[in-house]
């Protein structure tokens, strides 16, 4: 069905920014710049910059991202490596597929990676922790860093859903050994396909992902120094991504008055719980607006007679699917989350009128 209100707008999005856009990609397919040219090198240099971190070293998708990044840290088979329950498959699918062992920890009731959890969940065998900024927001990170230095852990960050997202001043991806960043289209910063990035202020980390994403090649002097993978961030991708950019903090200010509105509006409404939101410490971004109720299924099935179009991000705990093979870590805050969680209309198109249909669809339901 047409949604009246629609979850996210590309249509709109590219309309926006259509003459930029356009020229951009044009420029790369006239001058034949397709592949580790200067439109992927002014991209990394800029990220790089409002980040704050050395290097950006472009990679096709998040996934890779943490892959490599789990990589060039040198974990591997015999390995544990703790992240949460409640997150995008991607993130234990890297952990699998760098031959080690996921171990999951419970959440926190803002979505996040619960410290107490991370600790109790931490083995002789652990060598690394993925804390996942998720829907917006940063982990508590100086208590997750603290663990993690005190347990002499490497912290690798899942900031895929939280670029610009900020804790106590400082950027998610920026606090630990790498962060890793998803371009997929609908996050933040997303592209016209898919991409990644990984932030760090290590140099033979950088070195390292940079010969990973492209067959373990030094393309300055064709030398092969490891197996690799072919997963580049191409230069059209790039390009948009840089124009992008550009807008990144006007779009950032765009979702917090969305959330703003949303609060507003709902605060108090049946037993709809909302995103945690203003304390001082902390600048989410929401990647996702995100709300909890017990009655999570009738209500959406409600706002979709009425136009409203939402997402669930994630109907069912990972270790529910049995293709996975996790086995059952008995994470009761990331189950009764799956149970209740809706994600309503966000992107920096959301109108104030989107806002309000949905809102006031949300009061009829519960009256």
């Amino acid at each position: 069905m047409s949604h009246t209100v629609p979850f996210v707008d590309p249509r709109e999005h590219y309309r926006r920014l259509k003459t930029e856009i356009d020229a951009a990609i044009g420029e790369c397919l006239a001058n034949g710049d397709l592949v580790l040219r200067q439109q992927l090198r002014d991209f990394e240099a800029n990220l790089a910059a409002f980040l704050g971190v050395k290097y950006v070293v472009g990679v096709n998708s998040g996934y890779h991202a943490l892959h490599f990044s789990l990589l060039a840290a040198g974990i591997g088979p015999g390995d544990e490596v703790i992240t949460v329950g409640h997150t995008f498959v991607a993130t234990v699918s890297a952990i699998v597929h760098a031959g080690a062992r996921p171990v999951l920890a419970d959440v926190g009731d803002d979505y996040t990676m619960d410290p107490r959890q991370l600790e109790k969940a931490i083995t002789p065998r652990t060598r690394a922790v993925i804390p996942v900024h998720l829907n917006g927001r940063v982990c508590d990170m100086e208590q997750i860093g603290s663990i993690a230095d005190r347990h002499g852990l490497i912290l690798i960050e899942d900031a895929a859903q939280a670029l610009g997202a900020e804790f106590r001043g400082k950027k998610a991806g920026t606090f630990g050994r790498s962060g890793c960043f998803s371009f997929y289209p609908f996050k933040l910063l997303g592209g016209f396909g898919d991409g990644g990035a990984i932030a760090t202020n290590d140099a033979n980390l950088s070195r390292t992902v940079a010969l990973l994403r492209y067959n373990g090649e030094d393309r300055e002097t064709g030398e092969y120094y490891h197996h690799g993978y072919t997963a580049l961030l191409d230069n059209v991708q790039a390009a948009v991504l840089d124009v992008k950019l550009r807008y990144l903090h006007c779009w950032i200010e765009d979702r917090r008055e969305v959330a703003n509105h949303y609060r507003a509006g709902l605060e108090g409404v049946g037993d709809v719980r909302l995103p945690h939101f203003g304390e001082a410490d902390r600048r989410d971004v929401f990647q996702n607006y995100v709300i909890r109720t017990t009655q999570r299924d009738e209500l959406r099935d409600h706002l979709k007679a009425n136009g409203v179009e939402t997402l669930v991000h994630w109907p069912k705990p990972m270790w529910r699917h049995p293709g996975l093979g996790l086995g059952d870590p008995e994470l009761p805050e990331t189950a009764s989350i799956c149970r209740e969680v809706i994600s309503l209309p966000m992107s920096a198109e959301t109108t104030q009128e989107h806002v309000e249909r949905t809102v006031l669809a949300i009061r009829q339901f519960f009256r």
